[in-house]
């Protein structure tokens, strides 16, 4: 006699590109105007210098200065979708396979560096507001 056993396996989440790039187009439209020219922070994603030189460098084998990453939107989408990648997987994961909500941790943890900021008073309407956008690119 012979028997199976069937194990289930845990339903991974299907992060498309697709899913990705709404993520970091949201990122984009909803980055806080800071009203200044020269707030330190660099391109449309109004991103920390001093995170960018790790960043390309860990997705693209090429560490760009802020200038550089500001004046090439390309490469800049590149780079913030391959790290927005993993942070939107796993938020997914942590979320429960809630797609909204892990969009608005992938926000918090843009945003404060903590997804579980993500209903905090300080960031919530921010978080919101990339979920809006997220949803209009789908």
């Amino acid at each position: 006699m012979t028997s199976s056993l069937l194990f289930a396996m845990p339903v991974t989440a299907q992060i498309t590109d697709a899913k990705v790039d709404s993520l970091v187009e949201a990122l984009r439209l909803a980055a806080p105007d800071t009203g200044m020219e020269d707030d330190g922070l660099y391109s449309d994603w109004q991103i920390k210098p001093d995170n960018i030189p790790r960043w390309s460098r860990l997705c693209i084998q090429q560490e760009l200065t802020p200038a550089e990453f500001e004046a090439n939107e390309a490469q800049a989408r590149e780079v913030l979708a391959c790290v927005m990648s993993d942070v939107l997987q796993e938020e997914y994961e942590a979320s429960g396979s809630d797609e909204s909500l892990a969009v608005r941790r992938a926000a918090a943890w843009w945003m404060a560096g903590d997804p579980e900021q993500y209903n905090s008073e300080r960031i919530s309407g921010y978080t919101q507001e990339v979920l809006q956008y997220y949803q209009q690119q789908q």
